[in-house]
């Protein structure tokens, strides 16, 4: 009885695999930009338009590219009451010059001189 042998076929393993830790890593450290448009339209009117732009990223990664949103919002850093300061200052200011502004319209117009 002559049996030939059959050549043996070697699966084909995957030598780079990656465990999600190392996914999380590279998304967070190059980023990850999912955008889309959802338009409503109805006999060629648009009646809707909502743009979604989302960006996954580390904060160093943010910071990178000059989104720090999250610095100014009062309601997530303490630093921003710098700013809140700032505000109140300037908004001090213009209440100081319009009331300025009142009273010389108030004046009559020979006054002055």
């Amino acid at each position: 009885m002559n049996m030939e042998a059959t050549p043996k076929r070697n699966m084909a393993h995957s030598v780079n695999s990656s465990t999600l830790a190392d996914v999380l890593e590279r998304i967070l450290d190059k980023g990850l930009v999912i955008a889309g448009d959802i338009k409503i339209k109805l006999v060629d009117i648009e009646l809707l338009t909502i743009q979604i732009r989302l960006l996954v990223c580390s904060v160093d990664k943010a910071r990178e590219m000059g989104i720090d949103w999250w610095t100014t919002n009062t309601y997530l850093s303490s630093n921003a009451n710098a700013d809140k300061a700032l505000v109140d200052t300037l908004n001090a200011r213009i209440a100081k010059l319009e009331a300025d502004a009142k009273a010389a319209a108030a004046e009559p117009v020979g006054a002055a001189i």
